[in-house]
Order: C-alpha cells, then sequence, then structure tokens
C-alpha cells in the first residue's frame, strides 16, 4: 500500500435561500426596509397613512414624518397593551417570521409583539426599545387554529411613546419551511467532491474503483453523560457509537468538586475526562461558577463578601487551570441573566470580572453566556435575545474585556417548539459574530412519548440547519432513577422514540456514511459528503499494490461561494 500526493482546489457555485437570515442588532437612525416587502402586513412602511392600523386599547394613534421616514406613534398610554394594532388572518398549519423596528421616545424600554388569536395570545418576541433610533425586533409564532387574529405591541412601561415603523409577518408553509432546513443542511453542511484517480505519470486512472467512508463527521454533536457511565458498559457502547462532543451533567460543578470548603476532589471529572479522550469524545467544560444561589456548595452562602471573592477566585483557577486545553469551551457564569448570587455578594460588575479572570486562565478558550429560554419562550424573558445581546455588551465593556473570545450557550429546555421565533431568536445573535452552540436541549414531557420525539425532532432539524450553529449538544444523559427531562434510552439501552429519532438523524446527517463507484474517462469520481474526516480506497489492475487508501477531510469552505473540493489522488 502506497502513500499519495493530494491537492486541493475549489469551484464556485451560487446559493440562494428563500428565508432571510438577517437580522440587525445595531440602533440606527432610520428603520432598514421591512423584511420580504412586509409579506401580509396592509401599509407596512407607513406610507399611506394610517391605512390598515387602528388603536388598541386606550390612548392615540398618531401618523408621523422625519427625515422623509414615515413612522406611526402611539402616545397617552395607560396599559401596557395600550398600542397600534392591524387585525390579519392566520393559519394553523403556517409558520410566520416576524420583524418591526422600533423606538420609543425615552430611556431604554422592552417592547413586546403579541398577536392576540381566537385560541389565546401568541407572543412573536421582544425587543429593548431606545429613544433617538430605531431597534429591529424579529420573532415569529404559530397559531394553534385558524381564525382572525390582532397584532398589537405592549410595554410595562406606559409613559413612553411606541414608535414603530417597517413592520412585516410573512408566512411560510411546513413543506417551505422544512425545504428550508433540508436546502441548508445540503449547502452548509455538506461539500461537493470531486476525485481524480492519476497515475504516477499523471495520466486518469479509467474505471477506478472508489470507496469512501467517513469516520468522523465534522460538525459536534451529542449529549450530556454523567459518572453512571465510567462503569456501565452498554451506557458507554450506547454512547460512543454515536456521538462526538459532551457535557459532563453534574461533576465539574463546584458544589461536586469541593463538597467541603478546602478539600477538592477532581477524581470523578478526571476519570471521565479520561474516558472521552479514550474516544475522542469532544467535552465542554460545565461549569466554571452558576449564578443560582440554590446551586452552590453548602458552604458557600455563609461566606462574608471578602472570603466568597477569595473562593470564586480561587475555584476559577482551580477547575479551568486542572482542564486547561482538555475542554472545547466553559460555560463560565452559568444563568446569570436569570440569577444574580455573585452579583448581589460582591457588586454588579462581578460576572465581567469573573470573564476576565477566566480568560486570563484559559486564554484560549471559548467562554460561553449558558443561558435558557432565549430561544424556547418568546415572551421577553429576562434572557431574551435583546436582553443576552445587552449582557454581552456589558461583559465586553468592561475595562480590559474588549476582545473576549465569548461564545453564545442557548441551552434549548423546550416545552412546545416555536420553531420561527427559535430561528429568529438565532438570526438575531448570530449578527454578534460569536459563535453559537445549542448546549442542553431536551423536550420536557409531553402527553405521549410519540410527541415528545416529534418535538425533538423538531428542534433539532431546526438546530442543524441553521447556518450559524456550530454544535449540538443534547440533555439527555442517563441515570438508573430516570434523566432530567429526557430520556433518550431505557434502562437497558434500548432506544425510546426520542432515541429513535436521534439515530434516524444521525444518519440522514450522514454519519459514518459510505460512498462508491467507478472513475470515467478522466479518472473523475463525484460525490457529496457532510463535512467530517474520510478515508478513500482507490483500486486498480494498474496500481502495484492494488489498492490505496488516503485519509482526508471535508471541511467548510473558506469562502461563502467556493463549493466544490477536487482532491486529486496521485499514485
Amino acid at each position: 500500500m502506497k502513500h499519495s500526493k493530494l491537492k486541493y482546489f475549489a469551484e464556485f457555485d451560487a446559493n440562494a435561500i428563500s428565508y432571510d437570515y438577517s437580522a440587525h442588532i445595531e440602533c440606527l437612525k432610520n428603520p432598514q426596509k421591512p423584511q420580504y416587502g412586509g409579506g401580509i402586513i396592509i401599509n407596512p412602511e407607513l406610507n399611506q397613512g394610517l391605512k390598515g392600523w387602528s388603536t388598541f386599547g386606550h390612548g392615540k394613534v398618531e401618523h408621523r414624518e422625519s427625515g422623509g421616514n414615515k413612522f406611526i406613534v402611539f402616545h397617552n398610554r395607560n396599559r401596557p397593551h395600550d398600542s397600534v394594532s392591524q387585525k390579519l388572518y392566520l393559519q394553523k398549519d403556517k409558520l410566520y417570521t416576524f420583524s418591526a423596528w422600533i423606538q420609543v421616545s425615552e430611556g431604554n424600554v422592552p417592547v413586546r409583539a403579541v398577536f392576540k388569536t381566537i385560541s389565546g395570545y401568541k407572543h412573536a418576541g421582544a425587543i429593548v426599545a431606545e429613544s433617538k433610533c430605531w431597534s429591529m425586533l424579529k420573532g415569529g409564532l404559530t397559531v394553534d387554529a385558524s381564525g382572525p387574529a390582532e397584532l398589537y405591541f405592549e410595554s410595562n412601561n406606559t409613559s413612553v411613546e411606541i414608535w414603530i415603523d417597517s413592520i412585516s409577518l410573512q408566512p411560510f408553509t411546513e413543506e417551505q419551511w422544512r425545504s428550508h432546513q433540508d436546502d441548508n443542511i445540503e449547502n452548509m453542511r455538506k461539500r461537493k467532491l470531486i476525485i481524480q484517480a492519476v497515475d504516477e505519470g499523471g495520466n486518469p486512472l479509467v474505471n477506478a474503483k472508489i470507496s469512501i467512508e467517513q469516520k468522523r463527521p465534522g460538525f459536534p454533536f451529542g449529549t450530556a453523560i454523567n459518572k453512571n457511565i465510567l462503569n456501565n458498559n452498554a451506557y458507554q457502547n450506547w454512547f460512543i457509537s454515536r456521538f462526538t462532543v459532551t457535557t459532563f451533567e453534574d461533576e465539574m460543578k463546584w458544589y461536586s468538586t469541593e463538597y467541603t470548603q478546602g478539600k477538592e476532589n477532581y477524581s470523578v471529572p478526571d476519570a471521565m475526562l479520561q474516558f472521552a479522550k479514550q474516544h475522542n469524545i469532544a467535552v465542554r467544560g460545565h461549569n466554571v461558577v452558576w449564578d443560582d444561589p440554590h446551586y452552590q456548595p453548602s458552604w458557600v452562602p455563609s461566606l462574608s463578601p471578602t472570603q466568597l471573592g477569595q473562593a470564586v477566585q480561587k475555584r476559577l483557577v482551580s477547575v479551568m487551570s486542572r482542564y486547561k486545553g482538555k475542554v472545547i469551551g466553559w460555560d463560565v457564569v452559568n444563568e446569570n441573566m436569570h440569577f444574580s448570587f455573585f452579583e448581589s455578594k460582591l457588586g454588579n460588575n462581578t460576572s465581567a470580572k469573573i470573564y476576565k479572570v477566566a480568560h486570563k486562565v484559559d486564554g484560549r478558550a471559548t467562554l460561553f453566556l449558558n443561558e435558557y429560554n432565549t430561544i424556547e419562550h418568546s415572551g421577553g424573558s429576562s434572557a431574551s435575545p435583546a436582553k443576552y445581546l445587552r449582557k454581552l455588551r456589558e461583559i465586553r465593556s468592561y475595562p480590559g474585556n474588549s476582545g473576549l473570545p465569548l461564545g453564545i450557550g442557548l441551552e434549548a429546555h423546550f416545552s412546545t417548539p416555536n420553531l420561527p421565533y427559535m430561528r429568529a431568536s438565532i438570526d438575531t445573535l448570530a449578527a454578534t459574530g460569536f459563535p453559537i452552540w445549542i448546549t442542553e436541549l431536551d423536550v420536557d414531557k409531553q402527553s405521549s412519548q410519540e410527541q415528545q420525539a416529534q418535538y425533538l425532532e423538531q428542534i433539532l432539524r431546526e438546530a442543524e440547519s441553521h447556518p450559524k450553529v456550530q454544535g449540538i449538544v443534547m440533555w439527555a444523559a442517563w441515570k438508573p432513577g430516570g434523566c432530567y427531562r429526557m430520556c433518550l434510552t431505557d434502562n437497558n439501552f434500548k432506544n425510546l422514540p426520542t432515541g429513535d429519532v436521534v439515530d434516524k438523524l444521525l444518519h440522514e446527517w450522514g454519519f459514518k456514511s459510505k460512498a462508491s463507484g467507478t472513475t470515467d474517462s478522466s479518472g473523475f469520481f463525484e460525490t457529496s459528503l457532510f463535512h467530517g474526516d474520510y478515508e478513500v480506497k482507490i483500486t486498480h489492475p494498474v496500481l502495484v499494490n492494488s489498492t490505496f487508501i488516503h485519509n482526508f477531510k471535508v471541511m467548510p469552505p473558506n469562502e461563502p461561494k467556493e463549493k466544490t473540493l477536487l482532491l486529486q489522488v496521485s499514485a
């Protein structure tokens, strides 16, 4: 068997996607044009006065113009929902992507977009609107029943005027939505490959047999594990036969490694890391500290501020220096948009300071802000995309933090998924340019295992197909007494319906895929492969050793239009 020379070339191809993934996170002097020309919204740019728009609740609506830009202003508001509205007809089998540009008369004020439907109120998203500039609210919704609906905007701050412009509501059929996903997976997760087999003289090998096998997928996909895996061969075999990345459920957390103050014990996470390394499984560091007061080591709450500051510093250096270079990223201050234990004890800038120290300890690691209800909940939660962006800016604006390698960690603990909102929220966060991971994906128990599996498949497809998502970790670590919210197997490691969904999608997404064929008259063989590590075998009668084996990688192109990879194999 002989080694070969490998040459890589590139061709260019165009790619068009009908869904608009763009989002603006800057506050602009003038709003942009409405996406999709406004979709089904009447008079979306307000160029026809108040046509199509009316009052919702109490207050006054007026049409204004500034610098050639026309917009709606609603003032004299007494209740949060007092605003302008438009009546629409929404269909149950459609997915609606929504956007609008919002401004308020003073301050920084959360504003929500709401649809009153025949089966209840549906939130489409929220923004922290500012005065003197326009902010883009991007969201989406589905409805439980077809019928009339009314769009309006609300804010708990009734003293401000709400200004609205460039509104868009674009429906997509389920088939169109699925086509967005399939097209993205084909275009973003795969690459066309042309192999040319030539002999030592550069002459093409005609009718050579080509056999290609994936050795490792390129897209990180996995699930959490816990210490139960260390001594359970069935658990190990089930896990390592499917996944390439993991997160430890509890074993790396502070309350696990320093149960008693001053007595650190890393034996369990050490063993789990050794297991992961042995099987080439990447590990996310979870977590350095957790801002939830209920999940501190039992001895921490009673510490004085000085003692707590010292303990946090010791924890940071201890865990991060120990696992430096052994994890692919860190959840640094876990869930510090929902909770503020350390801030309440040590001051408002505590999180930013912790991220700064974390970068000093492990300068090459991505430092994640890990949160829930950012893509799951459309009602303007404390971790909404707009507030998430503000927290990122707050961390980076702290002296010395401007260049921090931050990452966006989206826990994705779903009940009933709102896919248009999920997609739009990721669009908004993607505008930062920071890497985005789905970090703890699960689906709460439903009326049946089949419905839970159905929702899981919908969410996984949406996550895998979003062009800016760089990895997915499910939160389904197995325990004999049951998983956190979602199991993939029973206690004999036989797949549950959720596990069957995972295997189905792994197969669809090219896990351990194979391709074969013969070269043409010019020695070429063409196929399309998911990103990953591959082995190719080339067999031809004229070759001295009959078969050549080459290992190669299929990587995302350096340029968006660079689609085709040409691999020339020279004997």
